[in-house]
């Protein structure tokens, strides 16, 4: 396809997920600078990025920087920095950015908020579904899924946001990455919360991967329990998830995604800070705010820290 049939594409965080996504824009033809770590952004300039993936395996021309001013010119925005750095983001890109769409490809469920509030940046939410992770310089292994569901945080999109929004599902659904517009993104987003928390942490804790998680009965009652506080966090918050379909999902998740090593357990691997903050420690915080007891996800939240500190 030629460049000038798309948007320019920039990617703030290419890590897994956004070397991923990224790579995949770029191989379907857009033009795509990704954003990210010097030793990353050196591979990548030298010999593109290599991209692993169940549908894509190929070295990719890609242009790739370690300024965020990289960003200037871009039509599209993807913000794939680690919760953690949201604030700061969101107030570095904003005088950069003149008519982009600025979409956040990040765990958690408050990011879009909290860049509106730190920078007065309106971004669209979307819900990553993707196993993906870095195994080199330069290298990104994806081994399940790959797709998005997007949708406005007002959670009621005026007609030229729906407008948008599809014009930009599209795009993805070109570049064969499925995607959806959703009016309801803030039970999509609750929804993928729910299988973080599931998961993320346990497979830091216990250095495993979705699939023995999942076929381990002992370790299916816990995340049974965890996805019962969890959703039970998310209806005090008017969120109205279904005990029965979140566990159903989460079994089916370690069941798709049996090679999927979580973020978290990335993080821990690489000596790195996690988002456990904005996993089930945000689900801690809020249940003590609405009165929904959560034992079980402070306890992964606390081992997680402590594992962090030592690493």
């Amino acid at each position: 396809m030629a460049s000038e049939t798309w948007p320019g594409f920039a990617v703030v965080g290419a890590g897994a997920v956004g070397c991923y996504y990224g790579g995949m824009l770029a191989h379907a033809g857009a033009p795509v600078t990704l954003i990210g770590r010097a030793q990353h952004v050196d591979a990548i300039n030298r010999d593109g990025l290599f991209l692993d993936g169940i549908r894509v395996k190929e070295r990719i021309k890609v242009a790739a920087s370690t300024e965020l001013a990289a960003v200037k010119g871009a039509q599209v925005v993807l913000v794939c920095v680690k919760t953690t750095d949201t604030e700061e983001t969101a107030r570095q890109l904003v005088p950069l950015l003149r008519e982009a769409r600025v979409i956040s490809l990040q765990n958690g469920v408050d990011n879009v908020e909290r860049m509106r509030t730190a920078a007065g940046l309106e971004a669209i939410a979307a819900a990553v579904y993707v196993a993906a992770e870095m195994t080199g310089p330069g290298h990104v292994r994806q081994t399940s899924r790959g797709d998005l569901v997007i949708g406005a945080a007002s959670g009621l999109a005026d007609p030229a946001t729906a407008e948008a929004l599809a014009g930009l599902a599209a795009l993805f659904n070109r570049a064969d990455i499925p995607c959806k517009v959703t009016q309801d993104i803030r039970t999509a987003l609750w929804a993928k919360l729910v299988l973080n928390c599931t998961y993320n942490a346990i497979s830091a804790l216990a250095r495993a991967r979705y699939g023995r998680i999942v076929r381990d009965p002992e370790m299916r009652t816990l995340l049974t329990r965890v996805v019962e506080e969890t959703v039970a966090v998310a209806r005090a918050a008017g969120v109205q998830l279904d005990v029965a379909e979140q566990v159903a999902a989460g079994i089916k998740l370690g069941d798709v995604m049996p090679e999927a090593l979580s973020s978290t357990a990335q993080d821990i691997a690489r000596g790195k800070h996690t988002e456990i903050d904005s996993l089930n420690g945000y689900v801690v915080r809020l249940g003590e705010k609405l009165g929904v007891a959560t034992p079980i996800n402070y306890t992964l939240y606390k081992l997680v820290k402590l594992l962090e500190e030592a690493a």
